[in-house]
């Protein structure tokens, strides 16, 4: 069995699923892309701070740890509703914080100490190999949708079969969210609130390999 990884992500496929409300949740996710944005800029600034925090300290500062954190929770939710995953018709909450009875969730433990060493190079070197997986993945920006990855394409077939048959094909939902898992790995370890390295293992499934069924 796959060792646990910190950055936990899962998720439950909701059914029934609308056959056509995907087609519009561009339009209805514009809130919260609106909001993202000012999130992930704020992000940018506390990675800078917390950068030299863990650099003097080894510390990367609670506040700061659990901000980041709900930003990559916020965005997996959006992710899940829109067209990272089509996984609920449920409208993402607007937290920072966990929602339990939402299907998507994003967890990361927080270390007591990270190294002083690593902070300089994991962000930009180490994760190079990662970075270039998820350029495959997620294409060149705009988000998963819009910019033509791999998930993106996985997506909309999603959304065809539901449009079609009403159902979302089971080994495809698995295949999505393996596929996000790994993301968000690379974007913790990225984002220097862990130090473990992401695996280059596609973990699928709405559960971690380490949950108990």
């Amino acid at each position: 069995m796959p060792s646990p990884h910190p950055a936990r992500l899962t998720a439950t496929l909701d059914a029934p699923l609308s056959r056509w409300l995907w087609l519009v949740k561009w339009l209805l996710a514009v809130p919260h892309y609106v909001v993202l944005f000012f999130l992930w800029t704020a992000f940018l600034v506390t990675s800078v701070v917390a950068f030299f925090a863990i650099l003097f300290t080894g510390r990367y500062p609670r506040p700061l740890f659990d901000f980041n954190t709900g930003v990559l929770r916020w965005s997996w939710r959006v992710t899940y509703y829109s067209y990272g995953a089509l996984g609920t018709d449920r409208y993402p909450p607007f937290t920072l914080a966990d929602v339990p009875d939402y299907p998507a969730h994003f967890e990361l433990d927080r270390p007591p100490r990270l190294s002083r060493g690593l902070v300089l190079v994991k962000w930009w070197l180490l994760v190079l190999p990662h970075s270039l997986l998820l350029g495959f993945f997620l294409g060149s920006g705009g988000g998963p949708w819009f910019s033509g990855g791999l998930v993106a394409l996985l997506t909309l077939y999603a959304g065809v079969a539901l449009a079609f048959t009403g159902r979302y094909p089971r080994p495809l939902f698995d295949l999505i969210l393996g596929l996000n898992r790994w993301v968000l790995r690379v974007a913790a370890y990225a984002a220097l609130l862990t130090d473990v390295y992401p695996p280059f293992r596609l973990d699928q499934g709405g559960r971690e390999p380490d949950a108990v069924p």
